[in-house]
């Protein structure tokens, strides 16, 4: 097949610039070292301004609100947020206050959702357990992600031996199941504040040793970092300028996974008993304390159950969506 019916065929099936207009071209229209010029009959030449750019910001929003299940996640933890920073404003009553001469009603207009067995408000009591709930959970993932965080850089960045001796005491920490650990340090410690941060917070921590190890050791490898470190840079210009910037984005999507489970936690120390202790309102203590009134007052357990139930449904669809934006296999799927 000649060239002729070969450009021929191509423009047939549609490819674009397969009929140039090689037959006009002259001498005039090469340049004196015999090159084409970069602006020509049938060609052009894009400036870096003209290059398609993608707004990262819009490339998140659309990949993170893309699932509706994310955006009413979202939309209901945003509201959960408002509620306890708004709580004194909203609640109705104050939730420690007693009213002994109206107790266990049920629902009406002064009291929507009745109140408890001491007459405090129930609809109160559970606006100010978000406060507890939500501090609580993110106490928890902030300080066990600085725990592990700093563990997992130590790690990557020391020996071999060293790096096998972390990691295998991870492993072991990893192995006790999570509750009998966290049983284990509130029975040490007691039931305060301090105690529910440092037993939730230490069962956490392993899952950021093992990110953040993971990444060191791949970033390492990297030429450019080993060149910087063959020139003498140390350490922490490696950790600031490469790990870190690397790390982010998982180990974003790991704290707000965690944080789900945080909440979890507080809640089910509330409700053995070890957590923070009564006047003060925390939906686990609240389910326990209503379940000797299930058949007369449901709501005393369910209302409390219930707001747990939609916070950590909230937190695991607002990780969900941060991991679709942040992950790096998807950037540009999606526009």
């Amino acid at each position: 097949m000649d060239d002729h019916n070969m450009k021929d065929n191509l423009a047939a099936e549609g490819f674009a610039g397969a009929e140039p207009a090689v037959e006009n071209l002259t001498a005039e229209d090469f340049d004196a070292d015999g090159f084409m010029p970069e602006e020509g009959e049938g060609f052009q030449v894009l400036e870096d301004g003209m290059l398609p750019m993608m707004d990262e910001r819009k490339r998140f929003l659309k990949i993170f609100f893309h699932r509706k299940t994310v955006a009413i996640g979202f939309g209901i933890f945003v509201a959960m947020l408002l509620l306890a920073v708004l709580a004194p404003v909203v609640a109705p009553y104050d939730p420690y206050v007693q009213d002994l001469g109206n107790v266990l009603t049920g629902p009406a207009a002064n009291h929507l959702l009745g109140t408890d067995a001491l007459g405090r408000d129930l609809l109160s009591r559970v606006i100010f357990g978000s406060r507890v709930a939500i501090l609580v959970g993110m106490v928890c993932v902030v300080v066990s992600a600085l725990i592990g965080v700093t563990i997992g850089l130590v790690a990557g960045f020391s020996s071999q031996a060293v790096n096998s001796v972390i990691m295998r005491i991870t492993d072991a920490i990893m192995a006790i199941p999570g509750l009998i650990l966290i049983l284990l340090i509130v029975a040490v410690f007691g039931s305060n504040i301090f105690a529910i941060i440092l037993a939730v917070s230490l069962g956490m921590f392993p899952g950021y040793i093992r990110l953040v190890n993971g990444q060191v050791l791949s970033v390492r490898q990297n030429d450019y970092v080993l060149a910087e470190l063959a020139m003498g840079a140390k350490h922490s210009r490696i950790i600031l300028t490469h790990i870190l910037p690397n790390v982010f984005s998982p180990l974003i999507v790991q704290m707000s996974m965690m944080l789900g489970g945080a909440i979890m936690s507080e809640a089910m120390l509330s409700f053995l008993g070890l957590g923070l202790a009564p006047p003060i309102a925390a939906w686990g203590r609240m389910c326990f304390d209503g379940q000797k009134y299930l058949s007369m007052r449901p709501l005393l357990s369910l209302a409390p159950g219930f707001m747990i139930m939609l916070l950590v449904f909230s937190v695991n669809m607002v990780g969900d969506g941060l991991r679709d934006a942040l992950d790096p296999r998807l950037r540009g799927t999606l526009g």
